[in-house]
């Protein structure tokens, strides 16, 4: 992993409407043992497992949203060739923003849903018109933007600027769900996700706990026939063993 550098801290800018995602706003009790072996754990199965991927050889706030923009619905595979030659063709937030959109639609092709081309120009010009070309690591600043959600802002600060940034996506919300939860409807439970994946990460940490937590959802903890007898998490899970109920044929 490359060496980590300290965040860039840009001003607050207070959003309307919207809460400052503070970790005392967040916080949320775990029993310390198993939230200690879960970090341990995790931290030591992506030392030995974790992906090699370009994204993780940079800390270029640009570089991490364009590859968290493209993933968005489409597998790491996919997205691998086409991050380099964007990112070739539209080498910082500058260039990209003086494209025309639909030039930048044609250099999006073939990774589908079409929005997210035009998303990420609209937030080049916008970081280039009121942030000269720098992404803020304030995440009330991240969330004004158009086109970056809770989840895209959280992974910009923990892997562009190194901040201890809770983050929830289709693969941690699998993870945190099975193993400290185990009930209910995950969809319904997302607020206590969120308390969760902020209250596990080991300050000072976000960055590697954040990859370790998509990798392990990714490869081990997957969604149908997961790895379970080879899960170190399996005394801690509430969801072990993971039997997917059977669906009725109609």
């Amino acid at each position: 992993m490359p060496r980590r550098r300290k965040p860039a801290r840009s001003r607050k800018r207070p959003v309307k409407g919207r809460r400052p995602q503070t970790r005392r706003a967040l916080s949320v009790k775990l029993d310390s043992r198993a939230k200690r072996r879960f970090q341990e754990r995790l931290l030591r199965w992506y030392a030995e497992h974790g992906r090699d991927l370009p994204w993780r050889k940079t800390h270029d706030p640009y570089h991490i949203l364009v590859s968290e923009v493209m993933l968005q619905q489409t597998q790491v595979d996919r997205v691998i060739p086409k991050y380099h030659e964007f990112l070739d063709k539209y080498p910082s937030f500058r260039e990209l923003a003086s494209a025309q959109p639909d030039e930048v639609r044609q250099a999006w092709y073939p990774l589908g849903y079409n929005v997210r081309p035009y998303r990420l120009h609209s937030i080049a010009k916008e970081t280039v018109a009121r942030y000269g070309g720098a992404l803020p690591s304030d995440p009330d600043d991240l969330l004004s933007f158009k086109g970056i959600g809770r989840y895209t802002a959280g992974a910009i600060r923990s892997f562009a600027f190194n901040e201890d940034a809770p983050i929830l996506d289709t693969n941690v919300i699998r993870v945190l769900y099975r193993v400290f939860l185990g009930s209910g409807d995950p969809k319904a439970r997302t607020s206590r996700l969120w308390q969760i994946s902020e209250a596990l990460i080991p300050r000072g940490k976000g960055y590697d706990f954040n990859q370790a937590l998509m990798d392990f959802g990714a490869m081990q903890c997957i969604a149908r026939d997961p790895y379970c007898l080879l899960c170190p998490m399996k005394d801690l899970c509430k969801s072990y063993p993971f039997d997917e109920p059977v669906r009725r044929k109609t």
